[in-house]
């Protein structure tokens, strides 16, 4: 039997975790005062990156006596750039409860062959960052973008650490509070939270990080790409517009439309509240529904960006193949488009909830979630 259609659609079905939904009324003409054609080393282009990472400092809080980078190759260059340059020194805690995070460990076990130890959970869990070694260096993802599963607070790093903490807040930047005095290495990117776009990674250092790239020199060969320091002294450059690479100034321009939008809604705060508000119509959505919960098991751990779910239905046999016909439904419908859980990740759904998204949107997406449910279970 066919079952009814919802009668609302979602004026924006883009749910991808990444690349996200641009910002509301984005607009292509708004970028026709980048200096395209000209060289990034010109004045107006270090204008623009100088405003790019100030503007970056101001919306997020982040210290004055903390340096901020723009570097190559997205969150994933930036985190790699910081493991290289200054893992090593002393023996590392490597932590990982979804696939990023398992991928640091990866490249401090196999590739730096530092010594290390490793603590894992499972998806949907979270390992007890009071149980580990803030003496030694820290590695770990605030918000696992895979499991949906977010470090809570930050309260129980000390501020008397002997190590440096490292952590890759790609999709926890913008929508979540940073305890910058915790965070020694802080990386993201521009296409999650704020729906920038793509292969352009920031790198945010507080003063004893700095003073570990001045103080150490890894036993390993650095490749240019990877180089922050020249004569034992930071590369300052770096963290004024100079860029290792060339970048876009394409898509400087948009991060900066994306960060004065951010400022128009309340700030880091008003980005805040608008992921609370989608993360919370879905909770509401879950509560209603039996058959549909979330894969984070502590409602303290539950990410407000990439929200996880997980089918519960005791009909469904085939976990994976049923969540993939869910999520094509969705996607043929154009009510809710790149859906589907993460390929290393349990069967499911995963639904961007960051600020760029509007509530009214998700609201409207999740009939046409029971609706798929429906129409698959009595397929």
């Amino acid at each position: 039997m066919a079952i009814e259609l919802p009668a609302t659609r979602p004026a924006n079905p883009r749910f991808s975790s990444g690349p996200c939904a641009k910002p509301p009324a984005y607009d292509l003409t708004k970028l026709a005062s980048a200096p395209l054609g000209r060289s990034h080393r010109a004045a107006p282009g270090k204008a623009k990156l100088l405003a790019a990472i100030e503007t970056t400092r101001e919306v997020l809080g982040v210290p004055a006596d903390y340096k901020i980078g723009i570097v190559p190759a997205s969150d994933t260059g930036a985190y790699e750039m910081a493991m290289w340059t200054m893992l090593g020194e002393r023996p590392a805690e490597m932590v990982a409860w979804e696939s990023f995070g398992a991928g640091w460990v990866t490249d401090a076990v196999k590739q730096l062959k530092i010594e290390h130890t490793v603590h894992t959970a499972d998806y949907g869990q979270i390992v007890d960052m009071a149980s580990l070694n803030y003496d030694n260096d820290v590695c770990f993802t605030w918000n696992g973008t895979t499991s949906g599963v977010r470090v809570p607070t930050g309260d129980v790093i000390p501020a008397d650490r002997k190590g440096l903490t490292l952590c890759d807040a790609t999709s926890a930047a913008f929508a979540m509070d940073l305890p910058w005095d915790k965070l020694d290495v802080t990386t993201f990117s521009w296409q999650k939270v704020l729906g920038g776009e793509a292969a352009h990674g920031m790198l945010i250092l507080s003063p004893r990080a700095v003073e570990r790239l001045e103080n150490y020199t890894p036993a390993w060969p650095l490749p240019k790409i990877f180089r922050l320091t020249k004569g034992g002294k930071l590369i300052d450059g770096i963290f004024k517009g100079e860029t290792i690479n060339t970048p876009s100034m394409l898509c400087v321009e948009d991060y900066l439309l994306a960060l004065d939008w951010a400022k128009s809604v309340g700030g880091l705060q008003g980005l805040i509240g608008r992921a609370d508000a989608n993360t919370a119509a879905i909770a509401k959505f879950v509560e209603d529904h039996d058959w549909i919960d979330f894969l984070a098991t502590d409602p303290a751990t539950r990410s407000n960006t990439s929200v996880c779910l997980k089918f519960t239905d005791d009909r469904i046999t085939d976990g994976a193949a049923f969540a993939k016909a869910v999520a094509k439904r969705l996607a043929d419908e154009d009510v809710a488009l790149d859906v589907g859980a993460y390929r290393d990740a349990p069967p499911g759904l995963r639904i961007w909830c960051g600020g760029t998204v509007e509530t009214s949107d998700i609201e409207a997406m999740l009939p046409w979630l029971a609706w798929a449910f429906e129409s698959e279970i009595n397929a």
